[in-house]
Formats: structure tokens, sequence, C-alpha cells
């Protein structure tokens, strides 16, 4: 099983759209979560789920931080969406986030049983602005009730490095590993450097299975962040196939 996630930065490389899909394509994941993303990407997958477009949200619902004089609809294309998950599993149920606009959860069936998949940006314009906290808090407690639901998977940008200095805070990476420490969640790309997207899943989920993690976009020529993608070897791995 393949999973990754990729931060298109709102397609401002939009001259390069069909090599960007073809990118997205030729990793094969079985799940794929987009993040700053927008519609005109549109990878050949069976299934896909998104949070609104943020041109649609009301009046009232204003962007966060040193941004907050503004309304979300105001500040974004017509196009542009925030998070989309595409898969080739079937979804058997969709999930409740705190804020609909900037995380996704869809509950999936799987070769090795049912998967939360939990698409998220944490803290929209970065992690120095005083709403990433609020913003982390609030997704921290969506993981600790989703988690009670069953095998999660957490995925996107969580504007954190975990194996060096890149771009983290100590309340940022601190908050995250003791939330995956308590409901027994691996963080599978905490070792990659200058990684703040990430991959983190269930440990019952993964078993003792293999894991290879590699990364797309090394140059970021198609977007500001790197894609990375994780391969699980389950037991029985039959996956999906495009």
């Amino acid at each position: 099983m393949k999973i990754a996630t990729w931060n298109v930065e709102r397609l401002k490389h939009q001259s390069s759209l069909n090599k960007i899909i073809s990118v997205i394509e030729a990793v094969q994941a079985d799940i794929i979560v987009l993040t700053e993303t927008d519609e005109r990407i549109k990878p050949n997958y069976r299934y896909s789920f998104h949070t609104p477009k943020l041109r649609d949200a009301p009046a009232d619902y204003r962007m966060l931080g040193r941004y907050k004089d503004y309304a979300v609809a105001d500040v974004h294309e017509a196009t542009e969406n925030r998070v989309s998950i595409y898969t080739n599993y079937p979804c058997v149920s969709q999930h409740k986030t705190y804020d609909k606009y900037t995380a996704l959860c869809i509950e999936l069936e799987t070769e090795a049983g049912k998967l939360l998949v939990y698409g998220t940006i944490i803290g929209i314009i970065g992690n120095r602005d005083e709403s990433f906290k609020q913003d982390l808090l609030q997704q921290v407690g969506d993981f600790e009730r989703l988690s009670k639901w069953g095998d999660i998977c957490v995925c996107g940008d969580f504007n954190c490095s975990f194996a060096d200095n890149y771009y983290f805070t100590n309340f940022g990476r601190e908050t995250l590993r003791e939330s995956f420490m308590r409901n027994k969640i691996a963080l599978l790309t905490g070792s990659r450097q200058e990684c703040i997207d990430h991959i983190a899943i269930s440990r019952n989920f993964i078993g003792a299975g293999d894991i290879t993690v590699s990364e797309w976009n090394l140059d970021k020529s198609l977007s500001d962040h790197k894609g990375i993608v994780a391969e699980i070897k389950l037991n029985s791995d039959t996956r999906a196939k495009l």
C-alpha cells in the first residue's frame, strides 16, 4: 500500500498543470492527499473527496491571525480548496472535522481493513502566526476523537519538521509527538530532512510491515513543497490498481 501527500502551492505553477498531474499519477499511490490544491488538478483515481471551495465560504469565515480582517472567500481563486483526497479504495463513511475547510476525514475499506484518512493543513499561514497553536490544538482534538473509531492515517502539511531545524516550533513538534504517542500512531516520515509534509498512521494498521519512504519534486520546480510517499508492505499487500 502506498500513501502520499503533496502541497501543490495553490497551483501557482499552473503552466505546468499537465506535468503536475503526470507526476502525481506516476507515484501510483493508493491514497494521496493534496493540500493547497485546485479543482483543475484531476489525477486519474476512482474516488475523490474535497474540502469545500474557499470562494464559497460564508463572509463570516475569516482568515486567521494577522490576516483576520480578510474573509477567506476574498483571497482565494474560485477553483481553490485546501485539501483533496484521491484513492482507489471505496469510502464507507465521512467524519466531521473541526474545520471543514481545512481538514477532511474519510473512512476507507482497504485490503488491511478500515482506515480513517485525515487530510489536513495545520496552520494555514504557517507556524509563526498566533493562530497556529489554536489550529493545532483543535486538530489534535480531532485525532483524539477519531482514533477511538479505529485505525487512522493523519496526512498532509503539518508545517513542522521533526528531523532538523528546517521549519518548526517546539510547541508544534512536542504537541504532535505527544498526541501520536497517546494514540499509538507512528510518524512514518519524521526522519526526513527538510520535510514538513507528513504521513502518520496507527501502529496497529501497519503491524510489523516494512516501510519505505521516498520524495519527489526535490528541486521544488512544481511547488514550494516536496511530495512524499510511504510504501507499507502489509502481510497481504494486494494494492488497488490505477
